[in-house]
Order: structure tokens, then sequence, then C-alpha cells
């Protein structure tokens, strides 16, 4: 929001409460009803709290805040998130979101910032020496470096943020974000900004599932008009270069599908639309799931679908999402099929959700719950789809695996023999795909409890790490709680003890602080060892 609107809307609110404007007699005597704040006016008092709880906020009169995300309660409370900068610089992990009650005043602040970012902005490195240090691995740098203040782990600093892109070994692309000490050259945090399943798979049969497809001369394509036009298309094998990566020149073009009756695929491989079928419906399902469970209009809340590839590469044993799209791979059906099942395709996309609020930083802790909130999600949409080929159950990539049952368990991570089922200091410094375990773990143990039980067909057993018992209140109200916790708690560093705290947060919200919900919350992180 520009200053000067910002200011419109805060003497707006201020002459409105000095004039009495609310709940003053209307023309029959009737007082009117207070509609309570708007976003506009939301963010004008975030902004107007900000002076009075700088110490919350780790802040001096140096910090600006800038609003990314609103959210508004039926109560009337407000939930403004907003990224910082200091001297112009972005401060990394310096995010917070503002929360007020409906008479504006403040409830609460979500951070993980421990202490002032104000810190020297006189650079000692080179920004070419940051270059070279930033740069690893094959890849190609993207653009020149820039300073920020490097604040997501350990004490804040100053540092140059590298970008790096290129090709990652198995054939995925690769963007690569890494902070470089300014001072002593050291490399602080690098982060991979394409998400990918990190699996194998095989291909999806969902049945004969409805899809909404668009009218075109001789035909129909796969374009979904009634969830903001998100599309499928066909990649043709091939990838993208080095130069399409990083520039965006030089993409191949990928080939629409068109179909003459609007009755797509056989069921099998060898006709290229089955994997479009699939992909589109996950698309739809994933979309409709967010709308009509959380309220979210699309990945990104704009209304708008987003672009499906299918057929990526050759043998290409992946699925990822770059920021804007999905992209399917075929699997090189030994150890994968075509990765288009529907918990994958909720998976991906989740990523999307997860950028566009909190922004999960994809390392340490937080990175373990940006790949833990997607693989929740996607377990999600499986249940929400209701597909009686697919039934909802707490296995990822069951579907698309040909060489073990599942990519990963969520009632017992460490069944894939790398992912972790308890937290235990230092659990940041493993692949998040693996440090994600603990939260997968969570969220079964919250949803169904401890001990064995058969769901979607697939039996399931889960213990806790500390011997004792849990009773589950459903998956549908552990990932409205989880989302709660995404949207408006979480911020790009969150810890697992943090994550612990949000979601109590957000099962007090919903269900209230005596809830039943609220305290099997507790009791599922205690179980795997977050207290």
């Amino acid at each position: 929001m520009k200053k000067s609107a910002l200011l419109a809307a805060a003497t707006a609110v201020a002459t409105a409460t000095a004039l009495g404007l609310a709940g003053a007699p209307t023309a029959t005597g009737a007082p009117k009803a207070d509609p309570g704040p708007t976003p506009a006016s939301a963010v004008a008092r975030a902004k107007a709290a900000i002076s009075e709880n700088l110490g919350t906020l780790r802040a001096t009169g140096a910090d600006t805040f800038l609003v990314k995300d609103v959210i508004l309660d039926a109560d009337g409370s407000s939930h403004v998130r907003m990224d910082r900068t200091i001297g112009g610089l972005p401060v990394l992990g310096g995010d917070v979101v503002v929360h007020q009650a409906k008479d504006g005043a403040v409830k609460g602040v979500s951070l993980t910032l421990d202490r002032s970012a104000n810190v020297s902005r006189t650079a000692k490195l080179s920004s070419a020496t940051a270059l070279a240090k930033g740069v690893a691995g094959g890849l190609k740098a993207e653009g020149k470096p820039s300073l920020v203040i490097e604040a997501r782990k350990g004490a804040p600093r100053l540092a140059y943020l590298v970008t790096s892109g290129g090709t990652q070994a198995d054939g995925t692309p690769s963007h690569v974000t890494t902070t470089i000490d300014a001072l002593t050259g050291a490399k602080l945090v690098s982060e991979q900004h394409i998400e990918t399943v990190t699996g194998d798979g095989k291909s999806l049969y969902s049945g004969t599932v409805p899809i909404d497809t668009t009218a075109v001369s001789g035909g129909f394509n796969l374009t979904d008009s009634v969830r903001g036009g998100g599309t499928t298309l066909d990649a043709q094998n091939k990838t993208d270069s080095i130069l399409c990566q990083l520039f965006g020149l030089g993409c191949p073009v990928a080939a629409k599908f068109l179909d003459a009756d609007n009755h797509w695929g056989t069921g099998l491989n060898t006709d290229r639309a089955s994997a479009a079928v699939d992909a589109h419906y996950g698309a739809a399902t994933t979309f409709d799931y967010y709308k009509n469970i959380h309220g979210r209009n699309g990945i990104f809340n704009d209304g708008k679908g987003v672009p499906s590839r299918v057929h990526y590469g050759t043998n290409y044993v992946n699925a990822f999402w770059d920021g804007k799209k999905m992209t399917y791979g075929d699997g090189d059906n030994v150890v994968a099929g075509p990765l288009v099942s529907i918990d994958v395709a909720g998976h991906e996309m989740s990523h999307g959700v997860t950028s566009a609020t909190s922004n999960l930083t994809y390392s340490g802790e937080s990175g373990g719950l940006n790949e833990a909130t997607s693989d929740i999600f996607g377990t999600a949409v499986e249940f929400y789809s209701n597909n009686a080929n697919d039934p909802g159950d707490y296995y990822i990539g069951e579907e698309i695996m040909k060489d073990r049952p599942a990519l990963r368990y969520m009632d017992k991570p460490s069944k894939d023999g790398q992912s972790k089922d308890c937290w235990y200091a230092g659990i940041g410094d493993i692949d998040v795909h693996y440090s994600s375990g603990v939260a997968n773990h969570f969220f079964y143990l919250a949803s169904e409890g401890t001990g064995a039980k058969t769901i979607g067909g697939l039996p399931h057993d889960s213990t806790s790490c500390t011997g004792s018992t849990v009773t589950g209140i459903t998956e549908a109200k552990v990932a409205k709680i989880w989302y709660r916790a995404l949207t408006t708690y979480f911020t790009t560093g969150t810890t697992y003890a943090q994550a612990r705290v949000a979601t109590l947060s957000a099962a007090t919200d919903l269900y209230g602080a005596s809830s039943p919900e609220r305290a099997t919350v507790a009791a599922a992180w205690s179980a795997v060892s977050v207290n």
C-alpha cells in the first residue's frame, strides 16, 4: 500500500472515531451496527500500533514494515502480516503478524526475530566475492548480489543475497538463493526454491472423474474456466534449458491438449491425455479444497488457476512447483510411473500457498515445516476428493510408487528409512523432506491418535515418542488448525517449538482455550517430543 493511501486510511479512522460515527443514530433512530475493521482500517491501526510496540517487535525507529496480507475474522479481529526493512534493506526472517481485537487492542504479535536487526550496513566483502562464494554446483548466477539483513539463523548480520539457477542432477530445474556474510564471507542460509516431492511414483488412475474444460475450434481443451483459467499442457517430453530457467528465454512451448468429444483419455499410459486428466483433476480438486474448506480463492487467493505441465523430460522421476506452475514427470516405470497422483498435486500446489502466506524458509526447521505443510495438505486434498479409486490415507505417494508401498508415511515417518518420528536438537540440519517427519507424525497423531487401524484400505499404526496415548480429533479439524496457524501465526523462520505455540493459538481461535481440540494439539506435539 502506498504511504499516501495508508495515511488517508488512518486519518479516516481517526475522524470517524472523533465524530462518533460508529453506532450513530440513523434517520429512524436505530443505531447502525459496527461492521468492524476493513482491510484498509486494519492496516492503518496495525501501523499505528507499531510505535507503541517496538520492543515486542524487536524494532527501532529505523525499522519499516510493508504490508503483505490481511486476515479479518468474523468477530472483528484482524491479523496483518508485514515484511520488515531497515535502511531500505529487506530483513530476511524479520516478518511479523500483528493481531488486534475488534476495538484495535493489540492481542499479540507473531515473529521469529529475537533481537534488533538494526546492524551495521557497511559491507567489507565485495559483491563479486560474494557472487563467487554463493554460486556453486554448476549453477549460474541470476543477476547481481543484493544487500540484505540475514536474521533467519543466528544473530542478524549484513549479507549479500546471491541468486543462481540451472538444473539439478535428476533434471529438475534449480533456483537457489544463498546469503553470504558481507563482513566475513561465510555462507549463511541456502534455500532451494524449486520445491519437489523428491521421490518416485507410478501413475494414478482416478477412474472416471469430472473435469471442466473449454470449448474451442475443433473441440475442447484443458482450460478450467470454472477455476480461474487453470490449464493443463503437454510438455512433449522436453525440459527447460538453463536460459529458460534463468531468464525465461527460449523456453520450450508446451502443447495444448485437444479433444473432439470432451471424453478424455483411456486410463492407460499409452494415451497421453490420461496423465493430463489426473493433473487437471488434481489441480481442480486442490482449488476446490482450499476454497470450500478454508475460504481461499485459488493458490494465491486471487481467483486465478495455475498451469500444469505433464510429460516433462524423459524418464523424469519427479514433480515440482516452480512458484508459478506445476510440472509432472512420467517416471521411469521401474521406480515410478507418472507422478500425477492427487496427493502429489495437492502437495506441490500447497507450496504455492505457503509461499504466498508465511513463506517458510526452505531450510532448517522451517524447511521441515514447509515440506510437512505440503504433505499435510496433500493428504487433506486426498481425503477431500473422496475418490473410491484412491481413498484418503496417511501414506504420501502410495499410488505413484512401484518399488515400495509409499514415498512417506505420516503414522510412522521412519518407515521410509530416513524420515524422523521425533524432534531432537539438530533436526534442522538434515534434509527438509526428512525433518518434516516430526510435523507429519504430529498431524497423524492429532488426527487419528495412537494405535493400529486401517485407513483407506491401508494399515496404519502410530506410537508416541514418549509412550503416551493420544486420541485423535479427525484430519479435517487438524487441517483447519494447521491452515489457521500457517496463514495467521507462522513466519519465515518458525521453528518446531514455535509451531507448537502457533497451532495452540490457532486451536484456541477455532475451538476455544478449554476445548478438547486444543488439548489434543498439545498432547500430539508432546508425543513427538516438541514441548
